[in-house]
């Protein structure tokens, strides 16, 4: 019976473990599969993150070649949009350039605009300005409201009027500091006088060229005489700024310099040299002297024609015209005037000049190409100097010798009107800006008429405050200045 309990135990032991062992294969073949699983898992999912990263890199790639195309249509549209801003930028600035010179070109008035011609018109006196003081030579016009009166060695200076209120400015001395501007042949940090005598303005009224007949205490004595000879110093041309109302240039021209004139692109200056006998003919800009050229005895008026390449001057005591050629600076001969020829004025269209013989008492118009005498009339006593209205209509002349100005129509050399003026008169300007007449006269004062009236005054106005000067002045040099 205990060998039958035995056996049963130990046939029931063996079958547990015969279960246990076949759980543990089912576990391990459950385990072997999972892994399997998993394995074939995670190689799908390698095989999705593969995929994944595949396709990310191709996304990124594809972003990458977008975000770069997309760069370069920035860069194109930044560039496309900075030719735009240039192009715009330009066209602003086209625009404001334009508008710049719009407004330069509104700077620029018409005064003549609403005016009738000159030769319709009628003077008639406004004031008689003595303030200064002046010994006016001459007296010329910026055409801005500006006048400068050169008044010789019997002042040492220039004085500067308003031509709208007829007041002095400024009195400017003629004394320079030579040796600053180059000329070291004169003592440093030391006021030389001069003696201006004439004027010329540049276009604009920005400066003046101012011829001085002398250089004080230096050299022979200098008249118009030209009693020294060659023991005369040359003198100077001096340039007045209009803004600052001082000497900012000096030029060197030859003995005792008179009439200056410019041509019209401004680059170059003549000058006739009354004691030389001969011109100068300077370019402006280095102050360098180009040519002398020969003349004869005491040359003074001078013209340009609008080519820039021709001049006339005068002879004043050979009584001859010369033509100059500006560029070779050569002259000739081209005809004898009657007894000193003084003044020339030339038309604004260039094609006519005017010429006053002083001791003839007339003044010629003559063709400015071929200096041929187109026509003449007489004036009053001594004719000096002459200006010309800016529309080339008339004429108005100076008569040193009976204290008058006339006033011509310039195409027919009718005379409009004579009126009187002070003691001397030997200067005359037309101020385009205003329309007033202004007359230097020798005696110390200046006669101012308004020229816009449309019909000729009826009542006489009194000339008032005319005055003798006292000065250096010699019978001779009254007589030929």
């Amino acid at each position: 019976m205990k060998k039958l309990l035995l056996s049963i135990s130990l046939l029931m032991l063996l079958a547990a473990c015969s279960d246990a062992d076949t759980n543990d294969d089912s576990e391990v073949e459950d385990v072997e599969e999972v892994s399997s699983e998993e394995v074939e898992a995670d190689e799908e999912t390698e095989d999705t993150s593969e995929d994944t990263e595949e396709e990310v890199e191709e996304e990124s790639t594809e972003e990458t070649e977008s975000e770069e195309e997309t760069d370069e249509e920035s860069v194109d549209t930044e560039e496309e949009s900075e030719d735009t801003d240039e192009e715009t930028s330009d066209e602003e600035s086209d625009e404001d350039t334009a508008i710049d010179d719009e407004s330069e070109e509104e700077e620029e008035v018409d005064y003549l605009a609403d005016r009738a011609p000159s030769n319709e018109t009628f003077m008639s006196f406004e004031e008689t300005v003595t303030e200064g003081p002046a010994t006016p030579k001459s007296i010329v016009s910026n055409g801005e409201g500006l006048l400068i009166a050169n008044n010789m060695l019997y002042q040492h200076s220039v004085t500067l009027y308003d031509s709208e209120t007829n007041e002095l400015v400024k009195s400017l001395s003629d004394a320079v500091d030579l040796h600053s501007y180059g000329f070291t042949e004169y003592p440093e940090d030391t006021l030389i006088n001069g003696s201006p005598v004439e004027a010329v303005w540049t276009s604009d009224g920005d400066y003046a060229y101012v011829s001085n007949y002398l250089v004080a205490d230096y050299g022979g004595y200098a008249d118009d005489a030209c009693t020294s000879g060659s023991a005369i110093t040359p003198g100077f041309i001096y340039r007045l700024n209009a803004e600052t109302l001082e000497w900012d240039d000096v030029i060197q021209a030859g003995r005792i310099p008179k009439y200056v004139a410019l041509t019209s692109d401004e680059s170059t200056l003549l000058v006739s040299n009354w004691c030389d006998h001969d011109m100068s003919i300077i370019d402006v800009e280095s102050g360098e002297t180009l040519h002398r050229v020969p003349l004869n005895t005491n040359p003074r008026g001078i013209v340009i024609l609008p080519d820039d390449k021709t001049a006339y001057v005068t002879a004043q005591w050979a009584h001859e015209l010369y033509r100059v050629d500006i560029e070779n600076g050569t002259s000739e001969k081209v005809m004898d005037t009657g007894i000193m020829p003084r003044h020339l004025v030339i038309s604004p269209e260039g094609d006519i000049i005017y010429l006053t013989l002083s001791r003839e008492n007339m003044i010629l118009k003559m063709d400015a190409e071929t200096a041929e005498v187109i026509d003449s009339t007489y004036t009053g006593l001594e004719p000096r100097t002459t200006d010309i209205s800016p529309d080339g209509t008339a004429l108005y002349v100076v008569n040193y010798d009976e204290a008058t100005v006339s006033k011509f129509d310039a195409n027919t050399l009718e005379e409009i009107q004579r009126e009187p003026v002070g003691y001397s008169p030997i200067g005359v300007t037309y101020d385009e800006k205003t329309g007033k007449v202004w007359v230097a006269n020798y005696g110390g004062t200046f006669t101012v008429f308004n020229d816009l009236n449309d019909e000729l005054p009826i009542d006489e106005v009194a000339v008032e405050g005319e005055e003798t000067f006292e000065g250096e002045q010699t019978e001779e040099s009254s007589d030929v200045e």
